[in-house]
């Protein structure tokens, strides 16, 4: 039952996540630390992994939708998120050594989390600023910083690469959606190589992954598809409404763990 479970939470994360260009992640996760049937260095993980193929195919739907990229601002923010992936996964395991409690960790990704997604929910609203970023290495790093973010966070990038997105290469949400989905497909792509090259894969309830795939490659499939006949208006409103969601999610496992802890 937990992987059926873990197989509809997935599917429909990442139907909502494609939409709204989140990666399904930032809903993903949480909801995987309320069921709490696994510890949270496999979760990350799961997340990442059920991220990482939504993002496969939610691109490749895209591209055989016909949408044009900008292939060198998608080369060298991509690049970026590589190595902000990398940085993430490694401040993610020198938290996991130095702190060693999974309640705690939990909660500073969930207070992060939820800071990024109320400035991603506010700029939705009152996107009052607007900059075109063209250097090549500001770019970069912007890339490097969503990369690490999204997978410290094990939410795979979501509002943030969005509302980033928007507010530092004034894109339209809906141009803004599909970067934040390539941006996700690179940096969960770079954790899940770290993990796999550290060993730590094995130790893993690996079983999960044939549930886990199956659904994300769907869901990714579908949202894409709604993504490109849905209009702006509507893509907001999915985005807000998902990050309210979201926020309500991790505001509940919070207090869940504080009355464990308690």
């Amino acid at each position: 039952m937990i992987y059926i479970t873990y197989a509809l939470v997935i599917f429909f994360a990442n139907v909502i996540g494609a939409i709204a260009g989140m990666g399904g992640g930032v809903i993903i996760k949480p909801i995987l630390d309320v069921i709490g049937a696994h510890p949270l260095i496999q979760i990350n993980f799961f997340s990442s992994v059920a991220v990482f193929t939504m993002a496969i195919t939610s691109t490749y739907k895209q591209i055989n939708l016909g949408i044009h990229l900008k292939e060198k601002f998608a080369f060298i923010i991509s690049f970026g998120a590589i190595i902000g992936g990398l940085l993430g996964n490694t401040t993610f395991n020198w938290l996991e050594q130095v702190i060693a409690n999974d309640h705690i960790i939990n909660q500073i990704q969930v207070i992060l989390t939820i800071l990024t997604l109320l400035f991603a929910l506010g700029y939705s609203i009152a996107p009052y600023w607007h900059f075109r970023i063209t250097n090549l290495l500001l770019l970069m790093l912007i890339g490097m910083f969503l990369g690490w973010i999204s997978t410290l966070l094990g939410i795979g990038g979501g509002p943030i690469n969005v509302a980033l997105l928007m507010l530092c290469c004034s894109f339209p949400i809906k141009e803004a959606t599909v970067y934040s989905i390539i941006t996700i497909l690179f940096s969960q792509f770079s954790k899940i190589l770290a993990v796999i090259f550290s060993g730590m894969i094995w130790s893993f309830d690996l079983k999960t992954l044939l549930f886990i795939v199956p659904a994300a490659a769907i869901g990714g499939i579908i949202g894409a598809k709604y993504s490109h006949v849905v209009d702006a208006q509507k893509v907001e409103l999915v985005y807000r409404m998902a990050i309210l969601l979201v926020i309500s999610i991790n505001l509940f496992n919070s207090y869940q763990v504080v009355m464990g802890i308690s």
